[in-house]
């Protein structure tokens, strides 16, 4: 019998023993990609990375001899200046040659380094972080490859076999066939047994006739035949899965400045690489804003240039206008982040505030936003307008939060605040 091992396998047969020390050595290397994560920038999230994690922790359990007890004969070579019963000395201290890179003391740790991949990297920086509420919308049914149980058949793959079946068959079919079991032809051996001891020829005979039968009928009606197999059969079936919507709103007005919103533009393509990665069903919309808003495509919402004054309320107008057109709220899971330096027309914050308030939050399962600014701002200023106008609707239990960004490192640990796992569970 050939066995072919068809396990999904691309890098090596080493796979299975990579993922078993990933899974032992997990806390320390989260710990270590979340420093590598702070020192780069987001265009080099998706590249993988090199690890180091202390050696001690990776010791596994082990079988050794123990240092006292039991008898032990040792062969060891010769030499000519001791002899059995002499004491060694104790060297010098500071005499252990522990090399240019040793420790003053005698000792340290040594660490571990090996390269985590680029599927591995990603997996482990965004394994706590959850989109809010993904499936409290209602669900839309769709075609999606899943496969369910529906029944059995009599012909299928030997892998596809399912022996409990086949055997509750072949059980049933030898009972009414009546297969002479293995006890019926046990007591038939012993009564000839008994028979040829007591001398009745006539007796053996006929219970040797009678064995004979049996066990032709037992060879005529086998314990397995092919009419008993029975496999498991499976049938595509629609699935019916959610649908998220991730709109992403960005000021491009002349209030902007490159550092700021290159800040924006680094949230947003860290938000789209955590959904493509996260979710299959996600839908991104581009729109960004000066007086006037409109929906764009990702390249031109991270790339395309473009001054002018801010009018907030322009792009949740239009934010409003792309859901009544292409997503129903009782079909789709509504989701919105929102970048902006806080500069806004004075008499547009009451009609942003209101559009937020009686429109899209309603609609929405979770609003976020983020305040860019320079490094070289006040963190003592006031607030701006805008702040003070949205601080209105951050009420306790809201599905609204907002954050401030001043430098490229405040990135990844604000994305991580508004989008922990442990945020969502609270």
């Amino acid at each position: 019998m050939d066995i072919v091992d068809r396990r999904l396998n691309p890098r090596g047969k080493s796979l299975a023993n990579r993922q078993r020390f990933l899974r032992r050595a997990r806390r320390h290397i989260q710990d270590a990609v979340r420093d590598a994560a702070r020192g780069r920038g987001v265009a080099d999230v998706a590249e993988g990375e090199n690890i180091s994690i202390p050696m001690d922790d990776l010791r596994e359990p082990s079988f050794h001899h123990a240092g006292e007890g039991g008898v032990r004969d040792h062969v060891l070579p010769g030499n000519k200046q001791f002899v059995k019963g002499d004491k060694v000395p104790r060297p010098p201290s500071g005499g252990g040659g522990g090399g240019s890179q040793g420790s003053p003391d005698g000792g340290g740790e040594d660490e571990f380094r090996f390269v985590l991949s680029k599927d591995e990297f990603l997996d482990i920086f965004l394994e706590d972080l959850e989109l809010p509420d993904l499936a409290k919308k209602a669900v839309k049914q769709t075609e999606f490859p899943a496969y369910a149980r529906a029944g059995y058949s009599v012909t299928g793959s030997p892998a596809s076999l399912s022996l409990v079946r086949t055997l509750r068959h072949s059980l049933s079919r030898r009972q009414a066939l009546r297969r002479p079991s293995l006890s019926e032809l046990e007591d038939l051996e012993a009564r000839l047994a008994e028979a040829k001891a007591g001398d009745d020829a006539e007796l053996v005979i006929s219970l040797e006739a009678e064995h004979a039968k049996l066990l032709a009928r037992r060879k005529r009606i086998p314990f397995i035949d092919p009419y008993d197999l029975r496999y498991k059969r499976f049938e595509p079936v629609p699935k019916p899965i959610a649908q998220a919507v991730m709109f992403c709103l960005m000021d491009v007005s002349g209030s902007m400045t490159e550092s700021m919103k290159d800040l924006a533009k680094r949230f947003f393509m860290l938000l789209h690489l955590f959904l493509t990665r996260r979710y299959k069903h996600v839908e991104v919309v581009f729109i960004r804003h000066t007086h006037e808003a409109q929906e764009v495509d990702e390249q031109t919402f991270f790339y395309s240039t473009e001054t002018g004054g801010t009018v907030v309320s322009t792009a949740l107008e239009e934010m409003k206008r792309v859901i009544a057109k292409r997503y129903p709220p009782g079909s789709w899971n509504i989701y919105a982040a929102q970048a902006s330096d806080g500069d806004n027309s004075s008499d547009d914050n009451g009609r942003a505030v209101t559009l937020l308030d009686q429109v899209l939050l309603p609609l929405s399962q979770y609003f976020a936003y983020i305040e860019v600014g320079s490094e070289d701002k006040d963190w003592t200023a006031p607030d701006t307008e805008l702040w003070n106008a949205y601080k209105v609707l951050r009420k306790p239990g809201a599905n609204m939060a907002m954050r401030k960004v001043r430098r490229r490192a405040d990135i990844f640990p604000v994305f991580r605040d508004l989008f922990s796992r442990d945020r969502q569970a609270a």
